[in-house]
Formats: C-alpha cells, sequence, structure tokens
C-alpha cells in the first residue's frame, strides 16, 4: 500500500490519542508530505536505506528562496516526522523499514541565550518606566515577573486562564506541550503584578492577560467585555521592546526568559533533576544544555587548584 494511505491515520492519531496541538499536526502534515511527493508517494515495503540518504542528501541541499538553505535543525525536524510516522506503522503491523535507521543531522551544540541578573533586573523594571497607561504598565510587568517566576513557555502563558491561577497560593498546574501537567511557582513579585493588573481590569474574558488597546486614555473602563488573550507574537514583540529600553544588546525573546530562569535556579545550586521537572522537559538531555554555563563544581575546582604556585 502507498505510504500516502496511512497519512490521515496518523495525524489523527497525533490529535486523538498523543494530544498533539493543530500546530505540531500540521507541521508534521508538512514534512511529511514534502517526503511523500519527493520519493513518489512509495509504497511501504519499498522504503530503504539508499532511499533514506538520498533523501537526507535532499534535505541538506534544499534552498529556500528567501531564507537560505534549511537548516540542521529544521532538517530533524523532517527526519523525526518520518521516524514517528514508520513507528505508527510498525505497531499497526505495516511492514516497512526500522525508524531507528533513520540517522539525523549532527548538529552543533546549541548555547541557550540568557539574561544576566543586572540585565534581567534592568528588563523587569523597564515596563515601569513607559508612558503607558497603568493597566498596560502592569499587565506587561506581570508577565515579565511570570516569565522569570516560573519558566513558562510563550504559548503557555498567552493560553493561561484566571480560573487557572490561584493567587492566594504560590504554586499552581499547567498544561504544557503534549497535554502535560506540570507545577509553577509563583515569586512574591510576579504575585503582586498579577494581582494589581486584574484588579484593574473590568472585563469579563477568562483570560489572564488581554489584548488592550494603547490609544484609549481610560483602558480599564473602555475595555471590550469579552477581550482576546493576548497572542504569543504580541509578548514577543514587548519583550523585544522592554530589552530596547533596557540597553540589552542581545536578541532576546521570551525563551531567553525561560533561559534566564533555568540558568539562575542551576546558578543558585538547583539540582538539574529538579529544574528538568519545572521546565517541563521530557527528556533530561534537553536541561543538560545549561550545565557547560553553569557547572559552580567545574568552577570551584578551578579556583582551588589551578595554577597555586603563582604568586599573588
Amino acid at each position: 500500500m502507498k505510504l500516502s494511505h496511512h497519512l490521515r491515520d496518523f495525524l489523527i492519531y497525533l490529535e486523538i490519542e498523543k494530544g498533539r496541538s493543530q500546530m505540531t499536526i500540521r507541521n508534521y502534515e508538512f514534512y511529511l508530505l514534502r517526503f511523500i511527493e519527493w520519493a513518489k508517494d512509495p509504497k511501504t515495503e519499498d522504503i530503504n536505506d539508499k532511499m533514506m540518504v538520498d533523501y537526507r542528501l535532499y534535505l541538506n541541499r534544499l534552498e529556500d528562496p528567501t531564507r537560505g538553505l534549511l537548516k540542521k535543525n529544521t532538517q530533524n525536524y523532517h527526519l523525526i516526522a518520518l521516524r514517528s510516522f514508520f513507528k505508527y506503522l510498525i505497531r499497526h503491523d505495516v511492514k516497512i523499514m526500522a525508524p531507528e535507521k533513520i540517522e539525523l543531522a549532527k548538529q552543533n551544540a546549541r548555547e541557550p541565550v540568557f539574561l544576566e541578573a543586572n540585565d534581567m533586573e534592568r528588563l523587569l523594571q523597564a515596563p515601569l518606566q513607559t508612558n503607558d497607561v497603568g493597566i498596560l504598565q502592569a499587565r506587561d510587568k506581570a508577565i515579565l515577573e511570570l516569565f522569570f517566576s516560573t519558566g513558562m513557555r510563550v504559548s503557555e502563558l498567552a493560553n493561561l486562564k484566571k480560573e487557572q491561577v490561584n493567587l492566594n497560593r504560590e504554586e499552581f498546574t499547567i498544561h504544557g506541550k503534549g497535554d502535560k501537567l506540570r507545577i509553577v511557582f509563583l515569586s512574591h513579585q510576579a504575585r503582586h503584578w498579577m494581582k494589581n493588573y486584574l484588579k484593574m481590569r473590568e472585563d469579563e474574558s477568562p483570560y489572564m492577560f488581554i489584548r488592550h488597546d494603547r490609544a484609549v486614555k481610560n483602558t480599564a473602563q473602555n475595555s471590550d467585555k469579552e477581550a482576546g488573550p493576548i497572542t504569543p507574537r504580541s509578548i514577543e514583540r514587548l519583550v523585544q521592546r522592554y530589552a530596547l529600553m533596557a540597553g540589552i544588546t542581545k536578541q532576546i525573546s521570551p525563551h531567553s526568559l525561560r533561559h534566564s530562569f533555568a540558568t539562575d535556579l542551576l546558578m543558585n545550586g538547583a539540582d538539574l533533576r529538579s529544574v528538568q521537572s519545572m521546565l517541563g522537559h521530557s527528556s533530561i538531555t534537553t536541561t543538560q544544555i545549561y550545565t557547560h554555563i553553569t557547572n559552580q563544581q567545574l568552577r570551584d575546582v578551578h579556583k582551588a587548584f589551578h595554577a597555586k604556585r603563582r604568586k599573588e
């Protein structure tokens, strides 16, 4: 049977059984259709090692007119989608090559972009130094404090609803990637500014953070009753805006604040397993990208034993 005949069932499986988001499902469909088109929709039993080597070569040479050659991580997204598809087919007794034979492109180690303590503090204060109306200052301050307190992903924060958060407690549960539950913890500052922001609102929106019109003079009284949630793209723009105001020269995004949260914990002595849980990483390998910049033990060894014979 042709490979394309199984695609719809696989995408339904991703949605129903695996709980993947619509964005993830669309991406998987795009990656898999690219392979099906390139391979001329082969029969499942005809897919072999040589075909996969040729496909990896194709991806490595594929050039986008505006973005250039595909990055290694983008190539791997295509291959990971194929691996998942093949695993699904094997579980359903379809004859196909072993997914473990699909080798991923080798990537350089990622170095997370994070903020030093002084830069982070300037960023957190930036919303209060604008001429925006009070409700915008309070919202944006609460967003930045919540990022640094919890390490939430931008999509998690944008979709957060008021009913999920009990501001009388210092923790609450969120749905992360793959609809996995995890606990996040609120700092005193995050709780304070979230409470302050909610007190200023008179809308009936269920979302914790909503869009506001910067042009109105009294936003709290002119808000739409059913104002929509702030979008991830809007959050990205406000983070970049305040980074510029704070004089930060690095390219900062909401994910940089997630990196800063993790780095701050590890630099202050948190163990890697705990940080893994707080970030919602499925694998400890993902969390290990931070260790080369936060290894206090190696720092102490260097200080204690390096160049001891040299005079002050």
